[in-house]
């Protein structure tokens, strides 16, 4: 039952004891709905119960003094949410943190840095666990002995990814895990709409990471700009395919972010951030130089867009056992990322 059809009953009946005691008076629902209402699985809900009975795990309804107020001021907020971890966080002020599932090593080292700056700040920063910038942004924000927020679109019974399963174990214990679906639930495609309203309706704002024309993503930041909510989007290179759902969401008006500092530029002053807290920049331009002469004139070729190494070795000039000895050596300090088709690109640092 979806929180229209839940709110429309609240409306019907004087209580929720009254519904239960007249189902069959109940309109506008499903049969399968009533007939839930008429012969409740009440083994399966104390089985429910036993598992939020352990420490730190919470049922939260849309009337608990708990309930996350900027959540409610959505137009469907959740009438139950179920919590893992420090409920509390919930009602804090958030930075949503969203992007590609299969980023550029740029795009994840950028949503692991701004997240660790910011929540060292004090913004939480949330997220959905999903693979690439979700995973990058909970991960930076633990780095930065902040908090986090993970929302899901399964039972907190499950965890997926699977593979996430020691970066959910983190996120409870030192922030909060929250789903509005009922333990037990799949990671059906459906359930990842919903949940995105809800990472975008828990924050102050949505940080848009590396993102498709056609994402996730930008389904997010509408609804955070329906929300009423601030959006920001990291550019990136024309010819990067991820960069282009960012472009259009600065041409529609979020905000162009280049440091941590524009965000808190933006969210400082409305979570009450104290911008003495945060100390130069999330994500510094400033490379690590190595002083050999072809060092400098590799690094004037190689540039942010996606370079081949035939040309880096046609432009440089120098040979190709220099050029791919030199690569190696600045991947390995983290100033290069190889990317597939044996090209390039220089990695922000």
């Amino acid at each position: 039952m979806g929180p229209a059809t839940f709110a429309r009953l609240l409306n019907q009946f004087s209580s929720l004891q009254a519904l239960f005691e007249n189902p069959k008076l109940a309109e506008g629902i499903s049969e399968r709905s009533r007939s839930a209402l008429l012969s409740p699985d009440w083994d399966q809900i104390e089985r429910d119960f036993a598992w939020f009975d352990a420490p730190d795990r919470h049922i939260v309804t849309l009337h608990d003094a708990l309930y996350p107020p900027l959540l409610k001021e959505i137009a469907d907020p959740p009438s139950l949410l179920f919590v893992q971890g420090e409920v509390s966080l919930l009602s804090q002020w958030q930075l949503a943190v969203v992007g590609s599932r299969n980023p550029s090593p740029s795009g994840r080292d950028n949503a692991f840095e701004f997240a660790r700056f910011l929540a060292s700040g004090g913004l939480s920063i949330t997220s959905g666990l999903a693979m690439g910038i979700d995973a990058a942004a909970h991960q930076g924000a633990l780095a930065g002995q902040g908090k986090t927020i993970a929302v899901v679109g399964t039972g907190l019974d499950r965890v997926y990814p699977a593979k996430h399963r020691d970066l959910a174990y983190d996120i409870a214990e030192r922030g909060a895990i929250v789903s509005e679906f009922a333990l037990g639930t799949s990671p059906r495609a459906e359930n990842f709409p919903r949940r995105n309203r809800l990472i975008s309706g828990l924050s102050l704002g949505t940080l848009v990471i590396e993102a498709a024309i056609q994402s996730g993503s930008l389904i997010t930041a509408r609804m955070a700009l329906e929300q009423g909510r601030e959006v920001f989007a990291i550019p990136g290179s024309i010819h990067n395919p991820l960069a282009k759902g960012c472009h259009r969401l600065i041409r529609e008006g979020a905000k162009l972010v280049e440091t941590a500092e524009d965000i808190i530029e933006e969210l400082g002053a409305i979570a009450g951030v104290d911008s003495d807290r945060f100390e130069g920049s999330a994500v510094s331009n400033a490379d690590l130089q190595p002083e050999d002469p072809d060092y400098q004139v590799l690094l004037a070729c190689l540039g942010y867009d996606p370079i081949e190494i035939d040309k880096l070795i046609a432009e440089s000039g120098l040979t190709a056992e220099i050029v791919s000895s030199m690569l190696l050596l600045l991947e390995l300090d983290g100033q290069v990322a190889s990317l597939s088709g044996g090209r390039y690109v220089r990695v922000g640092r």
